[in-house]
């Protein structure tokens, strides 16, 4: 919780639960996480403990200022407590105050939010798969069958005592003599300053409740705090079925309430994640005893790569993109300077894709050809808006003018006209062989260029490069080597993604436009290592990944298996087109292809184009960099018969 009257209300309940004036007790009754501090003595897991604000109850809190550090120490030193706790910081506060004040970080696993930014079904099912959507609702339809589910206010509880009774008994047979849900903290909690936005929900088979949970609205009225769960270990479906039916029907129910998140609590990131939260930030507490040493404070920003131009070395990352691993989700918004009257279309994207990079960086690593991915973080990973940003990024990040950029005809064109538009001399260096696919690797590392840009396989002819050659431009240039991948997907070759994490100087480009569907979404991925990453980030303009974006890509990636099938029937129809045209009377030749495409020599070139625009079938004209070719995309069965037979038409 993002304010001091919620975090303060949040720890009177817990030293209501502790019957002490303050919160203060030994860490081993009152953390649930104790893996977290098992380096410390055991001494220490036994000595009184002053706990700050109220997070032990799910939420996080902010980390404490100055002031307010200060003033934590000042009452530890007037309750003669030798050490201090502050539970659940979010790691992208600034902790600043707590590392001078000789806090030291353990970390805490991460809160995990779901974020509904749809109708829940829909969203289920993006981020977890038809299979696991379907499961869940029938689950909760089994549940509500079975069960009767009432929601009562919390300030009311005097009217129910049946209730009050049985959310203790719950919890103290879940959590043992040490629960913090006890009758005195319900009591403070009724009685505080969030008693008119808290509920209890309860489940009763029969007369009996078998379930009981505890929710607060956010104070921005924009979401909902799931604070505990409590269920009979001996209900015949089982406390995860009834955890996770619980989590649904809130979800659901938020949704129709015009809520925009619910707040899963603090814990692994694999169960909620199978609940479909997408929004994890990492949390750590902050002790201060004996014996501990506070570690040296470090640089938020990631350092930048040697390869940053000199003006990118001077500047930092974008105002609102510094805040870009800080969630706002829980706090009320007035920095933006949008229209509050007019829906979520006001507001900005989310600039916390880490979930994001995360759940890409997953299933890039189980698709062929991408073994060793496993290795890459979110932190290697940048979104832009297509891949062809990413290269105006780069560009514009890691060259300096009078910096060659090398390139390797034909290829695609727009590599050579960003370079030209940043005034970066151009060096091209053509491919070579029958196929257009070898690299002159000794002419272009002669060059000495700054920038080297590969396209892999290649557009406009579909081959893929010497793997061999690839790398030895990676390990002899001085310079960077691009690698665009925007057709790898349809090859059985592998994906250099790997490589990034061992080389500092290798950039590869992904796009979701071409074998992923999604080129009216707009996603291009950069994979380098992380210096390089922050370079690309500061030239790069905020806010250009939209929500709506995010949540196409979310809900593509979710769909691997039938992405994978559609690429296989890409292949076959590939080879079933390039068979049948290279016994056609008007091709001269079809150049193999790894691509989802097919590069075509024409005998009689303006004719034939000329013949398939009066057919109303477009292809791409790429005689201007390979004499008299044209490049024909596979489309699905009726379009590519109607190209044949466009091109079998008298002229």
């Amino acid at each position: 919780m993002r304010r001091t009257t919620d975090t303060a209300a949040l720890g009177q309940m817990l030293g209501a639960a502790l019957a002490t004036r303050e919160p203060v007790g030994p860490l081993s009754q009152l953390v649930g996480d104790k893996a977290a501090f098992g380096a410390l003595e055991p001494a220490a897991l036994d000595r009184p403990t002053l706990i700050a604000g109220g997070a032990l109850y799910g939420p996080s809190s902010p980390a404490p200022t100055a002031q307010e550090t200060e003033e934590l120490l000042s009452r530890a030193a007037a309750l003669e407590v030798p050490q201090i706790l502050v539970p659940h910081v979010r790691r992208t506060d600034d902790s600043r105050a707590l590392r001078a004040a000789g806090f030291v970080p353990f970390a805490a696993g991460s809160e995990a939010v779901v974020r509904l930014t749809g109708e829940v079904d829909d969203i289920l099912r993006a981020r977890l798969g038809g299979g696991r959507q379907g499961a869940l609702r029938r689950l909760s339809d089994e549940v509500s069958r079975d069960l009767s589910w009432e929601r009562l206010p919390v300030s009311g509880l005097g009217g129910a005592p049946w209730a009050r009774e049985a959310f203790v008994a719950l919890h103290r047979r879940q959590g043992g003599d040490h629960t913090l849900y006890t009758a005195r903290a319900l009591d403070a909690l009724a009685t505080g300053a969030l008693a008119d936005r808290a509920e209890m929900l309860v489940r009763r088979r029969g007369g009996a409740v078998v379930q009981v949970a505890l929710t607060v609205a956010s104070h921005n009225g924009r979401g909902l705090y799931l604070l505990t769960q409590a269920m009979d270990p001996a209900d015949p479906l089982g406390q995860d079925d009834l955890r996770a039916a619980a989590v649904y029907g809130l979800c659901r129910d938020a949704r129709r309430s015009g809520l925009h998140w619910v707040h899963l609590g603090a814990g692994d990131t694999d169960g909620p994640r199978g609940l479909g939260a997408d929004l994890f930030v990492p949390l750590d507490h902050w002790l201060r005893g004996e014996d501990l040493t506070a570690p040296q404070e470090t640089g938020q920003e990631q350092p930048l790569s040697r390869f940053a131009a000199p003006p990118v070395t001077t500047v930092p990352v974008p105002g609102p993109v510094r805040g870009r691993n800080q969630p706002r989700f829980d706090s009320i918004d007035l920095a933006g300077n949008t229209n509050p009257f007019l829906g979520a279309g006001g507001q900005y994207p989310h600039l916390d894709t880490r979930e994001l990079a995360r759940t890409y960086l997953d299933t890039l690593a189980k698709l062929p050809g991408h073994e060793g991915t496993g290795a890459l973080t979110p932190e290697h990973l940048l979104f832009s808006s297509g891949s062809v940003d990413g290269v105006m990024l780069l560009l514009a990040a890691l060259a300096s003018p009078g910096e060659s950029v090398c390139v390797t005809p034909p290829t695609f064109p727009l590599y050579a006209h960003f370079a030209r538009l940043l005034r970066l001399p151009l060096v091209e260096v053509p491919l070579g062989g029958d196929d257009l696919a070898e690299l002159d690797t000794g002419r272009i590392l002669a060059a000495d260029p700054r920038v080297i840009i590969l396209c892999d396989p290649n557009n406009p002819v579909g081959t893929r490069l010497d793997p061999a050659q690839v790398r030895a431009l990676v390990t002899g240039t001085r310079g960077l080597v691009v690698i665009d991948e925007a057709y790898v997907e349809f090859s059985e070759k592998p994906s250099y993604a790997a490589l990034v994490a061992e080389h500092d100087n290798l950039i590869v480009l992904r796009t979701l436009s071409k074998a992923w569907g999604l080129a009216g979404a707009r996603c291009g991925i950069a994979l380098a290592q992380p210096g390089i990453i922050e370079a690309l980030r500061r030239v790069q303009v905020p806010f250009g990944f939209t929500d709506a974006s995010q949540a196409a890509v979310r809900d593509r990636l979710g769909q691997a298996r039938r992405v994978g099938a559609s690429i296989r029937h890409i292949r076959a129809e590939r080879d079933r087109m390039a068979g049948l045209l290279a016994r056609h009377p008007a091709v001269e030749r079809v150049f193999p292809s790894e691509a989802n495409f097919l590069l075509v020599q024409l005998h009689q070139h303006e004719r034939v184009m000329e013949q398939l625009h009066r057919a109303g079938i477009v292809v791409a004209d790429v005689g201007f960099l390979i004499p008299g070719t044209c490049r024909i995309s596979v489309g699905n069965r009726r379009a590519n018969s109607a190209l044949l037979a466009a091109l079998s038409a008298a002229p």
